[in-house]
Protein backbone atom coordinates (compact mmCIF):
# COMPACT_ATOMS: atom_id res chain seq x y z
CA UNK A 1 0.00 0.00 0.00
CA UNK A 2 1.21 3.50 -1.06
CA UNK A 3 1.16 6.45 1.24
CA UNK A 4 0.61 9.87 0.48
CA UNK A 5 2.74 12.71 1.18
CA UNK A 6 1.89 15.87 3.44
CA UNK A 7 2.17 17.57 0.06
CA UNK A 8 -0.25 15.36 -2.29
CA UNK A 9 -2.82 15.18 0.41
CA UNK A 10 -2.90 19.00 0.89
CA UNK A 11 -2.95 19.07 -3.42
CA UNK A 12 -5.98 16.69 -3.22
CA UNK A 13 -7.54 18.35 -0.64
CA UNK A 14 -7.05 21.96 -2.26
CA UNK A 15 -8.71 20.31 -5.83
CA UNK A 16 -11.53 19.29 -3.74
CA UNK A 17 -12.59 22.43 -2.15
CA UNK A 18 -11.98 24.56 -5.80
CA UNK A 19 -14.72 21.87 -7.16
CA UNK A 20 -17.62 22.32 -4.61
CA UNK A 21 -18.32 25.74 -5.23
CA UNK A 22 -18.19 24.99 -8.84
CA UNK A 23 -20.78 22.07 -8.95
CA UNK A 24 -23.08 24.04 -6.58
CA UNK A 25 -23.04 27.44 -8.82
CA UNK A 26 -23.85 24.88 -11.97
CA UNK A 27 -26.99 23.63 -9.94
CA UNK A 28 -28.23 27.02 -9.14
CA UNK A 29 -28.12 27.62 -12.46
CA UNK A 30 -29.85 24.83 -13.57
CA UNK A 31 -32.59 25.33 -11.18
CA UNK A 32 -32.69 29.35 -12.72
CA UNK A 33 -34.02 27.11 -15.74
CA UNK A 34 -36.16 24.75 -14.06
CA UNK A 35 -38.45 27.36 -12.72
CA UNK A 36 -42.02 27.08 -12.99
CA UNK A 37 -43.35 30.89 -15.00
CA UNK A 38 -45.27 32.70 -12.74
CA UNK A 39 -48.91 33.37 -14.04
CA UNK A 40 -50.02 36.50 -14.09
CA UNK A 41 -53.41 35.55 -12.39
CA UNK A 42 -51.73 34.65 -9.12
CA UNK A 43 -52.23 37.24 -6.53
CA UNK A 44 -49.32 38.87 -6.10
CA UNK A 45 -48.72 39.25 -10.03
CA UNK A 46 -52.31 40.93 -9.98
CA UNK A 47 -51.99 43.17 -7.49
CA UNK A 48 -48.26 44.15 -8.99
CA UNK A 49 -50.10 44.51 -12.42
CA UNK A 50 -47.29 41.69 -13.86
CA UNK A 51 -47.24 41.08 -17.17
CA UNK A 52 -45.61 38.78 -19.74
CA UNK A 53 -44.67 41.53 -22.21
CA UNK A 54 -44.35 45.46 -20.84
CA UNK A 55 -45.96 48.05 -23.11
CA UNK A 56 -43.15 50.44 -22.29
CA UNK A 57 -40.22 49.46 -24.06
CA UNK A 58 -37.70 51.40 -22.09
CA UNK A 59 -39.27 49.15 -18.64
CA UNK A 60 -38.79 45.15 -18.69
CA UNK A 61 -37.83 42.74 -16.38
CA UNK A 62 -34.34 42.53 -18.05
CA UNK A 63 -33.44 45.70 -16.83
CA UNK A 64 -34.67 46.05 -13.88
CA UNK A 65 -32.63 45.64 -10.25
CA UNK A 66 -34.97 42.78 -8.89
CA UNK A 67 -34.05 40.63 -12.31
CA UNK A 68 -31.47 38.11 -11.51
CA UNK A 69 -31.73 36.07 -15.16
CA UNK A 70 -28.85 35.71 -17.41
CA UNK A 71 -28.36 38.60 -19.71
CA UNK A 72 -30.26 37.15 -23.18
CA UNK A 73 -32.26 34.70 -21.27
CA UNK A 74 -36.08 34.67 -22.35
CA UNK A 75 -37.37 34.11 -18.46
CA UNK A 76 -35.40 34.13 -14.99
CA UNK A 77 -35.90 34.74 -11.53
CA UNK A 78 -37.43 37.80 -9.85
CA UNK A 79 -36.84 38.55 -6.44
CA UNK A 80 -40.57 39.65 -6.11
CA UNK A 81 -42.06 36.04 -6.87
CA UNK A 82 -39.75 33.70 -5.27
CA UNK A 83 -39.55 30.05 -6.51
CA UNK A 84 -40.54 31.42 -10.07
CA UNK A 85 -39.29 32.90 -12.90
CA UNK A 86 -40.46 36.42 -14.93
CA UNK A 87 -40.67 37.47 -18.52
CA UNK A 88 -37.30 39.04 -19.78
CA UNK A 89 -39.90 41.26 -21.88
CA UNK A 90 -42.23 41.17 -18.46
CA UNK A 91 -42.83 44.50 -16.66
CA UNK A 92 -44.33 44.72 -13.04
CA UNK A 93 -45.25 47.58 -10.67
CA UNK A 94 -41.91 46.86 -8.51
CA UNK A 95 -39.88 47.72 -11.53
CA UNK A 96 -36.78 49.30 -10.58
CA UNK A 97 -34.25 50.98 -13.45
CA UNK A 98 -30.79 48.19 -13.07
CA UNK A 99 -28.19 50.51 -12.22
CA UNK A 100 -25.24 50.96 -14.35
Amino acid sequence: MKTMSRRQALRLAGGATAIIPLTMLAGRQALATDLPQVDPENATAKALEYVHASTNSEQNCANCQLYTGEAGAEWGPCAIFPGKSVAAKGWCKSWIKKAG
